[in-house]
């Protein structure tokens, strides 16, 4: 999901300090122990074993420790008498209060009744299961409505979510953009409060025909068999759209209406990278609301998930950018009997490897999402390993203790990959006969760019990475329209070259990355209201009684699992959504769907993208307070 932990928590060791300050005079004993075993941690432990002495003393970890460069700040002494813990440690990640709707709240507990009552169960779950029910398939490189027939399944689509959803439809504003995306809005009393903007996508990823005889019931079937909703979409991402409908359908059925414009957003092609749904949703919503016009934006993404004993929340704050390079390489062909010491594709594999030989590299900064996030693990992770959560700890400050957590995170390749720009090797295409030399052959590398970097960046470091190799092979080189110069003195003798290379963007739909949306300072206020509605939504549903058989277990086994309720940490989605379109609309754009991921588990991801995909009921039924509570609840706040 949005991020992940290391999975070898322990692996840490710690380097001896390279010198000592005095100690005070009573720890002068102590100070001549620490001189002979060179500070060692060892001492350290023994120095907590005594903690009523040396908080007596009045000492800190800074009287012994300088070189880890700690500054005067209280808030971050470290105190033994505390069992070896920050004194404010919750400085590291402070969390919102759980927020739940106040001037509101007669109607939010009224919806909450609902919650209760197997009618408004069934209803909602078979909202959901009709939707699963339409194969609303989006595949890559479609022509767009009109030009393709395969697009028609949306119309279906839309007239199941008119019948499911009449109160939606006949209050809200329906406009339909390029034929199949669905912009709705929900008018507000108070035109001078910025719109909330929800988002989803219509589209499912297709289902293989090989793969069908492998799930436990039809992709398309919407089968409840009591504690799952299964098929393709009920998790990615139709139990978010339907979510959203069901929330706004069920607030609508008690009476009430919003003084803040909600906007809703539904794609068609998202997993087809939105060419023609959210591009389009986007530029309309510019011409009608403005740039920078909502308060903030919600779309699908991170949910949450037990880590380190708690439950935690990773909200998507930032998406990495992606290129596709495509390496074409050119030779004169020939007979296979003849051959050349290098062929087509003999020159393109070493290229290849030129490129995997040469991986960006990843570091682990104070301003890394990951990083984010794994102080927040560390300031309310139960059970995390007290070595890893000293060493973060430590890090705020320590440059030294920095590179220790980079090196351990990195040791997971899942977890590296959220740090810097990747490269993978995905398509490679070259000859068409066995005794037939290829005149061309061409590999694709795809790149996820680092929010710190640029997709100029990329494109700059593949063409000097390829640049290397030219004279190698007598080359010419053409990078992403340009003609790179090799050797200038060679050039003005106009020397015949070989072959060539030329590079350029294979689909034409590189992104940069996103700007990353604040969670802290003056500028976090949208944070604090999804951050507390989330804990408000987490904690409330836990307290409603009567949930039923299918996943009353289970929420159990989260309340004594966290105790303290549900943390919130920043993360980073490991792929893009639909709001890449709308950036210009909001500096607040989060990714996050109130759902349990069950990272973890030996289930992958509720079989998104794969088969057996599916959405627990009880789940679903969470998100649908979790939406109904945003919209309350952001309706409340006159800051935004």
């Amino acid at each position: 999901m949005s991020s992940f932990p290391p999975r070898n928590e322990k692996a840490f060791s710690y380097a001896i300090p390279e010198e000592a300050s005095q100690p005070s005079k009573k720890s002068r004993v102590f100070r001549r122990l620490a001189i002979f075993l060179g500070l060692t941690w060892v001492v350290l432990a023994g120095f907590r074993h005594h903690s009523s002495y040396v908080s007596g003393s009045g000492c800190s970890v800074k009287s012994f420790l300088p070189s880890l460069n700690y500054e005067s700040d209280k808030d971050w002494d470290w105190d033994f008498s505390a069992g070896g813990r920050f004194q404010n440690q919750e400085a590291l990640c402070p969390q919102a209060s759980a927020l739940v709707p106040q001037k509101n709240k007669e109607i939010w507990e009224k919806l909450a009744t609902k919650f209760e009552t197997e009618e408004w169960k069934a209803k909602a779950r078979e909202g959901l299961a009709g939707a699963v029910r339409v194969p609303s398939e989006s595949y890559d490189n479609m022509p767009g409505p009109g030009e393709d027939p395969r697009w028609e399944i949306f119309g279906e689509l839309h007239d199941y979510l008119e019948k499911a959803f009449p109160l939606v439809h006949s209050t809200l504003s329906l406009t339909k953009v390029n034929t199949y995306g669905l912009l709705y809005e929900w008018t507000g009393s108070n035109p001078s409060l910025k719109p909330l903007l929800l988002a989803a996508h219509q589209d499912v990823v297709p289902v293989d025909p090989k793969t069908v005889s492998e799930w436990t019931h039809p992709p398309y079937s919407g089968h409840f068999d009591g504690t799952y909703i299964w098929g393709r979409g009920s998790s990615d991402d139709k139990s978010g759209l339907v979510g959203i409908l069901t929330a706004i359908e069920s607030m609508l059925e008690a009476g009430w209406t919003p003084e803040r414009t909600v906007v809703l957003a539904f794609g068609f092609d998202e997993e087809a990278s939105g060419h023609h749904g959210a591009k389009a949703l986007g530029k309309k919503m510019e011409e009608v609301y403005g740039e920078g016009a909502f308060a903030f934006i919600v779309d699908e993404g991170g949910g949450f998930s037990q880590l380190y004993g708690t439950s935690f929340a990773t909200p998507g704050i930032a998406e990495k950018g992606y290129i596709d390079v495509r390496i074409d390489v050119a030779t004169p062909g020939g007979h296979s009997s003849v051959p050349p010491p290098h062929t087509t594709i003999g020159i393109l594999s070493q290229l290849v490897v030129a490129i995997e030989s040469n991986p960006y590299p990843a570091q682990l900064t104070r301003s890394s999402v990951l990083y984010s996030s794994m102080q927040c693990y560390a300031s309310h992770g139960v059970s995390m390993d007290s070595r890893l959560k000293r060493t973060i700890e430590k890090s705020v400050k320590s440059d030294r203790a920095l590179k220790k957590l980079e090196k351990t995170l990195f040791e997971e390749p899942a977890t590296k990959a959220l740090v810097g720009t990747t490269q993978a090797v995905d398509l490679v295409l070259g000859g068409v006969k066995a005794n037939a030399l290829p005149e061309q052959a061409y590999a694709v590398v795809n790149h996820r760019i680092d929010t710190a970097s640029s997709v100029e960046e990329v494109m700059k470091r593949d063409t000097e990475t390829i640049q290397k190799w030219m004279k190698t092979f007598n080359l010419s080189l053409e990078a992403f329209g340009e003609e790179v110069v090799l050797d200038r003195k060679e050039k003005k003798k106009k020397k015949a070259y070989y072959g060539s290379v030329v590079l350029t963007d294979a689909f034409g739909n590189h992104l940069a990355p996103a700007p990353v949306t604040p969670t802290g300072g003056e500028e976090a206020k949208p944070y604090e209201i999804l951050s507390g509605t989330i804990r408000g939504t987490f904690n409330a549903f836990r307290n409603v009684k009567s949930l039923g058989t299918g996943g009353s277990k289970r929420l159990e086994e989260e309340i004594a699992v966290e105790e303290g309720g549900i943390a919130v940490a920043p993360g980073m989605p490991t792929g893009n959504t639909d709001t890449r379109y709308y950036w210009a609309l909001s500096e607040h754009i989060f990714r996050y769907n109130h759902k349990n991921s069950r990272i973890g588990t030996n289930r992958l991801a509720n079989g998104i993208h794969t088969v057996n995909e599916n959405m627990e009921v009880e789940a679903f039924y969470e998100m649908v307070w979790f939406f109904e509570t945003l919209i309350l609840n952001t309706d409340e706040a006159t800051s935004v």
